[in-house]
C-alpha cells in the first residue's frame, strides 16, 4: 500500500505538475500585462474595503482565510528543506513563481466570485462551481468536490495535527494528547460556529502570527545588517549557477526553488477560490487583486522571512540529492524547523524552540481551519440540491476525530494520501482554469474599463457576455441602487 501511495505521489507531484503551475502563472502574466505589478497599490487598498453582510464576509477576511490555508509548515520547514537541498539560489526561484503565482491567483480567485451562489443563506463558490458553471462539466466538478472534502477533510487537518503536537512536546514537554483535547476543543468551538467565526478568528490570529513572525526576521537580520549585501548577492549568483560552490546545482535550485514556492503559496492549486468566493464586494476583480496580494504575503514576506534568518546567520546545510555535501554548517542537524531554531538562537539563546513552537502552532492550526472550510464547502456543493445535515455534522467529527489522532500518532501513509489528494486538486483546477481563461480576461477588462471612467466597478455578467452567473444577475442589488428608495414608493418628499 504505501509503495503504491509514493509511486502515485512521485507521478502527481512529478516535474509536469511543477511546469504546469509555472506555465500557467507565466501564461495568465502575460495575457493580464503584467497585473501583479501594474496593480499593486490597488491590492492593498483594496484589502481593506468592503463590509461583511448576513451571506457573506469582507475582502480581508477573506484575504485572512485564504492566507490561512497558505501559510503553513511550509513556510517554515519547507523553505528550510529548499534551502539544505537547492541551496540559496532556491530563494530567488521560489520569489519567481510567487510573482508569477500571483497571475494564476486572480484568474482562480475572480472566477471563484462570478460562478459562486447563495446556499443556505452564505455564499458558497470555488473550483467545484465555476468547473459547473464555466465549463458545463458536472462530473468533473463532482470528482473535484469529492477529492477536495477527502483530502482537507480527512486527511491533510491530522499531519498538521501532528506537526503542532511533535513541536509542542519537544519545546515544553507537553503530552500529545493534551495537545490533540486542547486543539479538538478549540477547533469545534470556531467550526460549529460557522464560516462567520472561522473567518473572525482568522482576521485575528493571521496578522498576528505573521507579523510576530517577520518581526523575528527583522531583528536577526538588523542584527547582522553587514551581511545583507553578501547574502543578497549569494542569492542571485547560486540562482543561476554564477557562484564557485553552488554551481554545479543550478538544476536543484530550480527544481526545489519552484516547488517548494508552489506548495507554499498554493497559487493555481484551487484552495485559496473558496475564501475568496464568500467575500462581499462589488466586482469580483476586486477579490481576484486581493488574493493576487496574498501571493506576496505568503512568499515574499513570510518565506522570505525564514529564508533570511537561516542564510545571515549560516545555520543551514546543503547536501543536495545524490551528491557530497556543499555546506555542512550544522553537523548530524535534518533540514527543516531545526535550521529556524539554530537562526534564533544566535540571538536568543534556548528561545529558539520555544518560538518556532508557537509560530507553528499558529501556522498549522489556522490551516485545519482552512481546510475544514474547503471540505465544508465542498460537501456543500455535493449536497447543493438535497441538503443532508447529517453529512455536515460527520464531516465535523471526521475532523476533529483525526486532528486528535493527528495528535498523537501520524503515518508516512496519511502524509503520502494527503499530498496526492492535494496535488489531484491542483491538476484539476489549473487545467480549469487555464480553459476559462476567456471569462478571467473579461472580468479584467470590465474593471479596468469602469476604473477609467472614474467609477468604483459594479459587475454586471450580462454587459460582460459571461453566462450562468446567477447570483449577479439574479440576486446581486449594488450597494448604491439598495439605498435608493423605489420610484413609486410611498416616501413622502419633504
Amino acid at each position: 500500500m504505501e509503495k503504491a501511495v509514493e509511486w502515485l505521489n512521485n507521478l502527481i507531484w512529478s516535474n509536469a505538475l511543477i511546469y504546469l503551475c509555472l506555465g500557467a502563472g507565466l501564461f495568465f502574466t502575460l495575457a493580464t500585462r503584467f497585473l501583479q505589478i501594474r496593480y499593486i497599490k490597488e491590492m492593498v487598498k483594496l484589502m481593506f474595503q468592503g463590509k461583511s453582510s448576513e451571506a457573506g464576509i469582507s475582502s480581508f477576511q477573506a484575504l485572512s482565510m485564504a492566507l490561512a490555508g497558505r501559510v503553513g509548515t511550509g513556510n517554515i520547514a519547507g523553505v528550510a528543506t529548499a534551502i539544505a537541498s537547492g541551496g540559496p539560489g532556491a530563494v530567488f526561484w521560489m520569489w519567481l513563481i510567487a510573482f508569477l503565482g500571483a497571475g494564476s491567483a486572480f484568474v482562480e480567485a475572480s472566477l471563484g466570485q462570478v460562478f459562486k451562489t447563495k446556499q443556505n443563506g452564505q455564499f458558497r463558490g470555488g473550483p467545484a462551481y465555476y468547473i459547473e458553471k464555466g465549463l458545463n462539466m458536472k462530473w468533473y466538478a463532482i470528482l473535484f468536490a469529492i477529492v477536495t472534502v477527502i483530502a482537507t477533510g480527512m486527511l491533510l487537518p491530522g499531519v498538521q495535527a501532528n506537526t503542532i503536537a511533535s513541536s509542542m512536546n519537544s519545546a515544553f514537554s507537553i503530552h500529545p494528547a493534551v495537545i490533540g483535547s486542547l486543539l479538538v476543543l478549540v477547533l469545534g468551538i470556531i467550526i460549529f460556529g460557522g464560516v462567520k467565526r472561522i473567518a473572525y478568528v482568522a482576521q485575528v490570529i493571521v496578522p498576528f502570527m505573521a507579523i510576530a513572525y517577520i518581526i523575528m526576521a527583522l531583528i536577526i537580520v538588523i542584527a547582522n545588517l553587514s551581511e545583507v549585501p553578501a547574502i543578497m548577492s549569494l542569492i542571485f549568483s547560486s540562482a543561476f549557477g554564477a557562484d564557485a560552490a553552488f554551481g554545479g546545482i543550478l538544476g536543484a535550485a530550480i527544481s526545489w526553488g519552484v516547488k517548494r514556492g508552489v506548495y507554499s503559496n498554493e497559487a493555481g492549486q484551487g484552495t485559496a477560490p473558496h475564501a475568496a468566493a464568500a467575500s462581499e464586494v462589488s466586482h469580483p476583480a476586486k477579490q481576484g487583486l486581493v488574493q493576487s496580494f496574498s501571493i506576496y504575503i505568503d512568499t515574499l514576506f513570510v518565506c522570505s522571512a525564514t529564508a533570511f534568518m537561516i542564510l545571515i546567520t549560516g545555520m543551514y546545510n546543503v547536501a543536495p540529492n545524490g551528491m557530497d555535501p556543499i555546506v555542512t554548517n550544522l553537523p548530524g542537524v535534518e533540514s527543516g524547523p531545526d535550521f529556524t531554531i539554530k537562526a534564533i538562537e544566535t540571538i536568543f539563546p534556548g528561545f529558539g524552540a520555544p518560538f518556532i513552537a508557537i509560530a507553528l502552532f499558529f501556522f498549522a492550526f489556522t490551516t485545519i481551519m482552512a481546510y475544514y472550510y474547503m471540505a465544508e464547502t465542498n460537501l456543500a456543493y455535493i449536497n447543493q440540491k438535497t441538503r443532508r445535515i447529517w453529512m455536515e455534522y460527520v464531516l465535523k467529527f471526521a475532523v476533529l476525530g483525526v486532528t486528535f489522532f493527528g495528535c498523537i500518532r501520524t503515518a508516512d501513509l496519511a502524509w503520502g494520501l494527503g499530498d496526492i489528494g492535494v496535488g489531484s486538486m491542483a491538476w484539476l483546477n489549473i487545467i480549469a482554469i487555464l480553459l476559462l481563461t476567456r471569462p478571467a480576461l473579461k472580468i479584467l477588462r470590465d474593471y479596468e474599463r469602469q476604473k477609467k471612467e472614474g467609477k468604483d466597478p459594479v459587475f454586471d455578467p450580462v454587459k460582460v457576455g459571461i453566462a450562468n452567473a446567477d447570483f449577479w444577475e439574479k440576486e446581486y442589488v449594488p450597494e448604491a441602487a439598495a439605498q435608493t428608495p423605489p420610484k413609486n414608493s410611498n416616501t413622502l418628499n419633504l
